[in-house]
């Protein structure tokens, strides 16, 4: 039987495709040396990205040269030219130019390059949000280009509703995820994995998360074989008695967890 129109989401058009877009080793070119440029250069360098400057030395601003003399970047000293654009992966251009700045699009565009035009929306393939960060946890509010001030507020009152140490939560999530890998290595165990740290995220609060030791992760890897997740309690409790009446586990599976 066919589901009826009111049973799936609306499509809402007009908004943009927000992802996580890995550019670890990537090349990104960044034209410009002011205010702008400093902020894109710090988020791709948060990235991991390869990031060569291109603008004469005396247009950098404070931000910039400092993280050019450390090495951080790459410098072209001189304005920008074709050229530059070889072996770029992303380039992001962030000069008071209009001009210049919307040729440097074109041959973007032309080159198949995605590219940002500072303060230019209808010449960016993406938009820049208002990031905050934690450890792991990225959280971007985006206005697509009409208002990044009011996303850098909408962001400040997010981060303030959460948490301190959110991202140390995350960080335990990602350990236990790592050691259940280690202990239930094969493709087919896939399902079961997801299934068990799904029951393990929903059972105990977060902020709860970020206060468990490497040592409540091994015991709680206890209960995976049987699919099961003690209470916070209970787990905490087994610090004490970690050494009494309990087998050391050794990463098999031939063992049996007591009710």
């Amino acid at each position: 039987m066919a589901e009826t129109p009111a049973t799936f989401p609306e499509v809402q058009g007009g908004g943009s495709l927000i992802i996580a877009w890995q550019v670890k080793g990537k090349h990104v070119l960044v034209v410009g040396g002011g205010e702008v440029a400093a902020g894109r250069i710090l988020h791709c360098l948060n990235a991991d990205a390869n990031v060569t400057v291109v603008s004469p030395a005396a247009r950098l601003n404070p931000e910039v040269a400092y993280r050019v003399a450390q090495k951080q970047v790459s410098h072209v000293n001189r304005n920008f030219i074709p050229s530059d654009l070889d072996g770029a992966d992303m380039v992001l251009v962030a000069v008071d130019d209009p001009a210049a700045s919307t040729v440097i699009w074109k041959l973007c565009k032309e080159r198949r390059i995605p590219a940002n035009i500072a303060d230019v929306p209808p010449e960016c393939d993406f938009y820049f949000g208002s990031v905050h960060r934690d450890g792991p946890l990225q959280i971007m509010v985006s206005t697509n280009g009409k208002g990044p001030r009011l996303a850098s507020i909408i962001r400040k009152f997010i981060a303030k509703l959460l948490p301190s140490n959110a991202g140390r939560a995350i960080d335990t999530v990602g350990q236990l995820r790592v050691k259940l890998r280690e202990i239930a290595p094969r493709p087919e165990e896939g399902p079961k994995r997801m299934a068990w740290m799904t029951k393990v995220s929903d059972a105990y609060p977060w902020d709860e998360m970020c206060d468990l030791t490497e040592e409540d992760i091994g015991n709680l890897l206890r209960f995976y074989p049987a699919g099961t997740v003690p209470p916070l309690d209970d787990l905490k409790a087994m610090r004490a008695n970690a050494s009494v009446g309990n087998d050391a586990f050794d990463g098999s599976f031939g063992f049996s967890v007591g009710a």
